[in-house]
């Protein structure tokens, strides 16, 4: 049975975990939470690569993973190009499948992007747009206290509202497709739809599918299991992932590597 990987900074890859379990049903998946180190939107690239490469040896080496799926923006922005090249195995990431989403969907070619300060800095989201339609204007702005408070355990109250009006409102009016840039946000998404009423894309979902077109149906099995990996507080980290998946998690292991 084949076993996929799966790792992003903290809970915010589970939201690129529910659409692998829906398409692979048949495969064991294991996923890290990096959360120790959490946001990684927040350091400096060389350092954020330094710690993907970590997760991505002990996935691919310790636990002999037979795909990898980078569900981080900026993890995929920092690393993605260096873990194609140094595993002999199919890597995906989040960036290029939400851009050709939003690309398909945009009826005016003004696309928003919702992402960590890191992500914006390296500009992965502008150089995939324009590699595919130069003729698209693209809107980015930074969100850099979403994934602490989704890390905490998000509370919808007045602080949590006026933070979300503050960064959605920075986009132009005329801006019809957002691009949520974060793994993270997918699980505010309800909230973020207060402030834009376009089309929002969640890459999650086109890179299960970009995944299952690499390595195709895993094969029929009654015990498929999924085992996690967190390197900071467990009991934070299965409670919003529950929450988020809908699903019981059993048991989690702390892992600092």
């Amino acid at each position: 049975m084949r076993t996929i990987g799966v790792f992003d900074s903290g809970v915010g890859g589970v939201s690129v975990l529910k659409e692998i379990l829906k398409e692979f049903p048949y495969d064991n998946i294991i996923y890290f939470g990096d959360s120790l180190h959490a946001p990684y939107g927040d350091r400096e690239i060389e350092e954020i690569r330094t710690l993907c490469l970590k997760v991505s040896d002990f996935l691919v080496y310790k636990k002999n993973v037979n795909a990898l799926v980078i569900a981080c923006n900026t993890a995929t922005g920092a690393a993605m190009d260096i873990m194609t090249n140094k595993y002999n195995i199919p890597v995906v990431g989040v960036v290029e499948n939400g851009v050709k989403e939003a690309i398909k969907l945009t009826k005016n070619k003004r696309l928003g992007v919702v992402a960590t300060p890191a992500t914006i800095k390296m500009n992965i989201y502008s150089k995939s747009f324009y590699a595919l339609d130069k003729s698209i204007s693209v809107y980015q702005v930074q969100c850099p206290l979403f994934v602490r408070m989704i890390e905490e355990g998000w509370n919808d109250n007045l602080e949590s509202d006026n933070l979300v009006k503050e960064y959605i409102t920075q986009l132009p009016k005329e801006v019809d497709t957002l691009v949520l840039g974060c793994t993270h946000y997918p699980l505010i998404e309800k909230y973020i739809k207060r402030y834009f009423k376009g089309t929002i894309v969640d890459p999650a979902k086109q890179t299960a599918k970009s995944l299952k077109n690499m390595i195709g149906e895993g094969e029929y099995s009654k015990s498929p299991k999924i085992d996690f990996f967190v390197s900071g507080d467990c009991d934070k980290f299965k409670k919003i992932a529950q929450e988020f998946l809908g699903t019981r998690i059993d048991s989690i292991e702390k892992t600092i590597l």
